[in-house]
């Protein structure tokens, strides 16, 4: 089977799963990457994710360049196809994107990705998130793509959103600190079947401590 999967209960079940061919083919470039996706699965501290702060329920907006992607775009496209494709095997149209993604898509290697961020580990932590309990959130869909980690959000009605980039880019954030791969590295955004918007976490002043 070339997907490896486990079921995380997380406030609600949340199923992590990699693409193992397309895991270990794409992040030859970051070993640490590969070794965080592979590690996770038996060494995730599930009691941080019903305690402290999720990503996805941050609501202040960061200083974020944000660009709309006109036209078609390949995330747009799985999207669609994943929502046809699998509209009688899963219930919610997240696992019917992901899981499309996931088997179809060359760049997509993993889905659910849990990821953590402790107070010690952020300048500013308590500050920003006033509470020193860990922050938490789960990737919907990692790629690699020209030498970039894509850290992707589905949203639908993705052009109603006014947090989601703040959301993600704290993914990568966090992903940046578990693998101590440089945000350099990374590429966030956010999609539907309709839009797709991308920024670079790498910017300066993102976030004002």
């Amino acid at each position: 089977m070339s997907i490896k999967q486990v079921s995380f209960k997380h406030g609600w079940f949340y199923f992590y799963r990699i693409h193992e061919p397309k895991t270990q083919a794409l992040t030859k470039e970051f070993p640490t990457l590969n070794k965080f996706l592979y590690d996770v699965f038996g060494d995730c501290p599930d009691e941080y994710f019903n305690e402290g702060p999720r990503s996805s329920a941050l609501k202040f907006p960061l200083n974020i360049n944000l660009e709309a992607i006109e036209g078609d775009h390949e995330v747009k496209l799985l999207t669609k196809q994943g929502l046809e494709a699998n509209a009688t095997r899963y219930k919610s149209a997240h696992s019917k994107v992901q899981v499309h993604m996931l088997e179809e898509d060359d760049m997509t290697i993993g889905v659910e990705v849990p990821l953590w961020l402790n107070a010690d580990e952020y300048e500013g932590y308590e500050k920003l998130f006033s509470t020193s309990l860990p922050l938490t959130g789960h990737i919907d869909v990692l790629r690699i793509q020209d030498g970039k980690i894509w850290v992707w959000d589905y949203k639908p009605n993705a052009k109603r959103e006014k947090y989601a980039a703040t959301q993600v880019y704290f993914y990568a954030l966090m992903l940046s600190v578990r693998t101590g791969i440089s945000l350099d590295h990374f590429m966030c955004g956010y999609f539907d079947s309709a839009d797709a918007y991308v920024f670079d976490p790498a910017k300066d002043s993102i976030v004002e401590n």
